[in-house]
């Protein structure tokens, strides 16, 4: 049996909506320990909270993604209330996207930022999303300094680098098991094995053989094979590390 933990996911998308429980019965079945629910707005991230009252193996994030800056800007000061509730262990999903640029650039920057002050006043760790925003998203990192995870990690290895030099995680996903993955495959293999997570981003992001199907956290080891080649070990040693690191950042073991 696996020990998993997916330290990404959004079950409380739609996509699960006609069978999510029985979901969430078989993931621990599955060797499924822990899943970290990310909420994208402050609704989103209240329901990632019910549903961690719910599933004693579910804890939840609580943020605003890039892509809803704009509309949830006037409120963000409502989240370090829900940063309160015990099963809250991150800010997140929070940073910057400029692929799809749904907010404009400058609101996204300021609300990531307010969210790095919030995360830096709640003692939390943050998730950071990052798409084709890497200059602005190091700058910032750089400038707050905090504890998190860069997750489903796209950047160079050079990045990779720079975001373990300031100590934080890096977290990957399905990506490294795509045709063509060489930019996820050289960063991944130059983050040390105690600052690397595995993730789903469920549903989406499925790994092969899987890939555009729904993704969920029991996908993880196909993932975690991957990595089991860079590092020359087995699966069973990376599903392992990664849950002791998980729990090491977000449980503050």
């Amino acid at each position: 049996m696996y020990t998993i933990f997916d330290s990404h996911a959004h079950y409380n998308d739609r996509r699960f909506d006609e069978d999510r429980e029985t979901v969430l019965q078989t993931l621990p079945t599955q060797g499924v320990t822990a899943v970290l629910n990310c909420g994208t707005t402050l609704d989103s991230s209240e329901i990632c909270l019910r549903m961690a009252e719910q599933w004693d193996y579910l804890y939840a994030a609580c943020g605003v993604h890039p892509h809803e800056a704009q509309q949830e800007a006037d409120k963000i000061e409502i989240l370090p209330s829900l940063l309160k509730h015990p099963k809250c262990v991150a800010v997140g999903e929070i940073g910057l996207d400029y692929h799809y640029d749904f907010s404009p650039r400058d609101i996204q920057q300021q609300v990531f930022e307010r969210q790095l002050q919030i995360a830096k006043e709640a003692d939390l760790p943050v998730i950071i999303h990052d798409r084709e925003a890497h200059e602005d998203t190091m700058r910032l990192l750089k400038q707050y300094k905090p504890k998190g995870v860069v997750h489903c990690f796209s950047g160079s290895a050079e990045m990779a680098k720079e975001v373990v030099k300031l100590g934080m995680y890096v977290g990957f996903g399905g990506a490294l098991t795509f045709k063509g993955a060489k930019k996820p495959l050289e960063a991944a293999a130059v983050v040390p094995r105690e600052l690397l997570l595995t993730e789903t981003d469920c549903p989406y992001m499925a790994p092969v053989p899987h890939r555009g199907k729904r993704c969920d956290s029991s996908m993880i080891p196909l993932s975690a094979a991957v990595i089991a080649e860079i590092w020359n070990c087995t699966v069973e040693e990376v599903l392992e590390i990664t849950t002791q690191n998980a729990k090491r950042l977000f449980f503050a073991e």
